[in-house]
């Protein structure tokens, strides 16, 4: 079990959660995760809240393979104004911002966010370590292999879960150096990997209990299994790989499931509780 101090309210994680994906986003790789005004932001975390999401995560950039990189500013004009009306409609809500600016974190936490979601596991804005210490909320930290522009050019390694955990437990050093107390590990599927490395990860992911901390499974609708599939990311089938795949992280030690589709995803979790209780 573990529990995470977010703002003076502890997220208990005693069993597996469903963290639901909101993007206010015109470009994000799946394009039913999009969300363009505040009441689409508000129906969508509605949704995910009945259907079983235990935290909310809002982005304001899209970091697709590729994807056009955004300044501060423009992330900010995006995600404030829907994390406001969020916190009020909803202000029991855990939510969580996702993104690598110190600015943007400073600013999604005072308007209601409570956990901060950075990609770059604090490569990309050498501010954001110590901005996220100063606001004392929980920090997920992810491996990446250089920048979503140049990521997949980059997806070369000896070793994919060696020099992922390396870089993980070099992070996770400097985090807590700085005063990060809570953290949650992601190994950043899709983030600089191949098809193979994100499937290899899959089979090894029990490796990654050994921070004592809780583990992220991030894979909803990505490429390695619509690709392998021959579907695309909207296809029901990809869903249903999805399914799968969260089926064998929960057995392999995931903790979270950061997803497009919590009904679906909530569902696994409610199987995999009964499955695990039968035995």
């Amino acid at each position: 079990m573990f529990s995470l101090n977010c703002k003076g309210r502890l997220l208990v994680v005693d069993k597996p959660l469903v963290m639901g994906i909101i993007n206010s986003t015109p470009d994000s790789f799946y394009s039913g995760s999009r969300t363009q005004t505040v009441d689409e932001v508000l129906f969508r975390a509605e949704q995910m809240l009945m259907e079983g999401a235990a935290l909310l995560d809002i982005g304001g950039q899209s970091t697709r393979p590729g994807s056009e990189q955004l300044d501060a500013d423009k992330e900010l004009s995006r995600v404030i104004a829907p994390l406001e009306a969020l916190h009020k409609r909803f202000p029991e809500a855990y939510i969580s911002i996702d993104t690598y600016y110190a600015k943007v974190a400073r600013y999604a936490v005072e308007a209601g966010a409570c956990i901060v979601n950075d990609i770059s596991g604090g490569s990309l804005d050498p501010q954001l370590i110590p901005e996220v210490a100063a606001l004392k909320v929980p920090y997920v930290l992810m491996h990446i292999k250089g920048n979503p522009q140049t990521m997949q050019q980059q997806a070369v390694y000896a070793d994919v879960t060696r020099e992922v955990l390396d870089q993980l437990s070099d992070r996770k050093a400097v985090i807590e150096k700085a005063g990060i107390r809570d953290c949650i590990i992601d190994p950043g599927f899709g983030f600089g990997k191949t098809a193979a490395h994100n499937f290899r990860l899959m089979e090894e992911l029990p490796v990654f209990s050994l921070f004592n901390a809780p583990v992220l499974l991030g894979i909803s609708r990505k490429s390695f299994i619509w690709k392998t599939l021959g579907t695309t990311p909207e296809s029901d089938d990809t869903l249903q790989g999805t399914t799968a795949l969260h089926m064998a992280g929960l057995i392999k030690g995931a903790n979270l499931l950061r997803v497009h589709d919590v009904k679906a995803a909530a569902a696994t979790i409610k199987l995999f509780l009964e499955m695990k209780g039968a035995g």
